[in-house]
This record gives structure tokens, sequence and C-alpha cells, in this order.
């Protein structure tokens, strides 16, 4: 099981929907929560893309030198992005950090938010475009020079003249809940997320996508994105997510829904479907609470519980095939802290050796100058 972490570009805080509690999101926080994540044994963080978040490519750049060993899991925008170029941006990145580059196809899902940017391709469209970005990004990082003619995209002698260490190329992840995203990630892909919906309908999912795999003569694996909030204590743990959206009012709520409401992301459709802007019902599977998307677009659920409940739930998906887990938590740097020393323990997490001094703590505080504390059996 790999467990990542997530870099809050779009702004973080201790609430949602307000600005009470906020907190800048500039370049000496974002390393905080890196190194943290870094030393605290995530194996990575995602990084997102969108027109409200800072370029990932250049924050994943002044991350790079203040960790050793955390991966980048960084957004690639086919429409957005010449394929030739950003296969010289993804050997460049995989070389300078040691090859601990991760590639996210993103095709977007807000059809305004992509004309803001000059693409105005319908939502099967873009897909056909991302088949063909694919095939020529692949292509040159496996050293190809690549003469292409497709529907959307011309290239003439491609290439990339400084290779990526990882090989033939960083690994593709990739999320997308229609038949068209379905389609390309069979064809390409390493790694398919989905984001945190009821086992269920993940089950769903990794089934399709495996067919679909199958039929490629292809293997794929598989992650999920989700938000955490784990507590000592069930009852804390509860009391933390309703404390998160207490300062949410029904109008931030509605305004959200109709600006998710013009997404042609079927994804984005599955999230908002889970709560439909309903506070009142949020715990849409065991310990799976749906309010984060009420006001927040993307992944939109949390696993909320003590730390034995959900490392139980978060077994129960990898059963279904789930290895990698991509978590975050509001504010991003304490909750780094808090899901490594609460949950972490609980798992069965693929974590690199130590190499180099190390401390002898963590024991807390000497007590009295002279005794080292104690284990306590946790209050449950």
């Amino acid at each position: 099981m790999n467990v990542f972490w997530f870099i809050p570009t779009h702004g973080d805080g201790r609430y949602l929907g307000t600005n009470v509690g906020a907190r800048a999101v500039d370049s000496e926080y974002m390393q905080q929560i890196a190194v943290a994540a870094d030393r605290l044994g995530y194996e990575g963080v995602l990084i997102p893309t969108g027109s409200s978040c800072e370029d990932p490519w250049v924050v994943a750049s002044s991350l790079v030198p203040v960790t050793k060993r955390l991966k980048f899991l960084v957004a690639v925008r086919p429409g957005l992005m010449s394929p030739t170029v950003a296969a010289r941006m993804s050997s460049t990145l995989d070389r300078i950090s040691g090859g601990r580059l991760l590639i996210n196809v993103v095709a977007g899902g807000d059809p305004v938010e992509l004309a803001s940017d000059g693409l105005f391709l319908d939502h099967t469209t873009r897909y056909d475009l991302t088949d063909e970005f694919l095939e020529i990004w692949r292509r040159e990082l496996s050293g190809e020079t690549v003469d292409f003619e497709g529907e959307h995209l011309r290239v003439k002698g491609g290439h990339v003249v400084y290779p990526p260490i990882q090989k033939p190329y960083p690994p593709l992840w990739f999320g997308g809940s229609s038949p068209a995203a379905q389609k390309v990630a069979a064809n390409h892909i390493d790694v398919y997320l989905t984001w945190g919906e009821p086992p269920a309908q993940v089950a769903e999912k990794i089934a399709e996508m495996r067919k679909l795999a199958d039929a490629q003569g292809k293997q794929i694996r598989f992650g999920i994105r989700l938000h955490v909030i784990v507590r000592e204590t069930e009852e804390e743990a509860w009391a933390a997510a309703n404390n998160l959206i207490k300062h949410l009012d029904d109008e931030t709520i509605a305004k959200a829904q109709r600006i998710f409401e013009r997404f042609d992301s079927v994804g984005q459709k599955r999230m908002s479907q889970l709560h439909q802007g309903d506070r009142s019902n949020l715990e849409i599977s065991p310990n799976l609470w749906a309010g984060i998307g009420l006001v927040r677009g993307g992944a939109g659920t949390a696993l909320v519980g003590s730390p034995e409940i959900v490392a139980e739930r978060m077994r129960e998906y990898e059963a279904l095939g789930i290895e990698t887990f991509i978590f975050s938590g509001y504010p991003h740097l304490e909750e780094a802290y808090r899901v490594a020393d609460l949950l972490f323990p609980l798992l069965n997490l693929n974590r690199p050796e130590q190499t180099g001094p190390t401390s002898i703590s963590p024991f807390g505080e000497i007590i009295a100058n002279n005794v080292l504390p104690t284990a306590k059996a946790a209050a449950h």
C-alpha cells in the first residue's frame, strides 16, 4: 500500500467555504508541506492543476531541491500543451528530480475554464485528442523520432534529446469515469485513479478498467483520491468533520453546485450525485463523508473515523485492487503529521528505508529532565 499527500496550491485553511482560518499558500508553506511529507514517509504528493492553482510544473521544480525521496504527481494537459514540449518538460523534471516524476493526465472537465485557456473541444473530442497526445508523448520519451499526423495533432521529426531517468518514461496516471476516458486509459496508462466513491462503485470501475486493459494486453494498477479526517476516537473525528463545514451556508453551497452543473466531467457529476447538495445526510457509505464536495470540485469525499476504522476502510478498498491512496486534509501541514502519527503504524506501507543519521526519538519530551516517557494504551 502506498500513501500520497497533497500540495494545496489553490488555498488552505481550517474551514471550507470561508476566509475564517485561511492561510496564505506561498512558496515557504508549500515547502513546509513537502518536507513534512518527505520526512514522514509519504510516497509522493499530488500537485493539482487548473486556473485556480499555481502552475504545477513550476511548483514541483521548486520542491525538488528541498526533498529527498518524495515523488511528484504533476499534470500534463492535452490540448493546452504540445505533446513534444510536454515530453521535454517531463524528461527534464524527471532528470533533475532523480527519477521522482509521475505524470497525471488531465483532459479537463469545466468547459468555461477550458475556453478561458483557448480550448473549445467537446468532452469526447478532448479524449480523442488525448489519445493522440499520449501516443506522441510515449513514443518520443521511449527514444523514437516521431512523425505523426492525426485528426487533431501533427508532428514531424518530434524527439527528445535528453532521455528521462525512468524507463521507458515516467509512469502515466489518469482519472476519468466516462467510456471515452476509460478507453484512453486502457490504451496508455499505468495507474488508473478514481475519486472516493463507495466501495461498490469503485469495484465496478475497477472491473470495467481491467476488462478494457485485458483487451489491450495490458495490466494496470489502481489508486484512489480521498480526503481523510482521522482522530483518536470516532467521536472526535466526526466532530472535526462537522467543524470543517460549520461556516458553510446554503447560499454558498448552492453557488458551488451551480458551477459544478456546467462541468462535462462524468467524474464530477458522480461526485455531486453522492450528496446532491444536501448537507443533512452526508455519510454516503460507512465512514465515507461527502461534506467536502458541497463546495470543492474534484475529490469531494473523506474517510472519517478513528485510526483503526480508517485503516479498516482502506483495507476494504485495497481488497478491491486499490494500492495507492492520495490523501489530503485541512490544514494540510498539520494533517500530514496527524495522519502519519495515527494511521501509518496500522498500515502495511511500502515505505523507503531510512538512510543517513536518524534521531533516537520520537519518545516525547523528557520527564523532569531525566525520565523517558512510556507508552500508554490509547483510550477508545
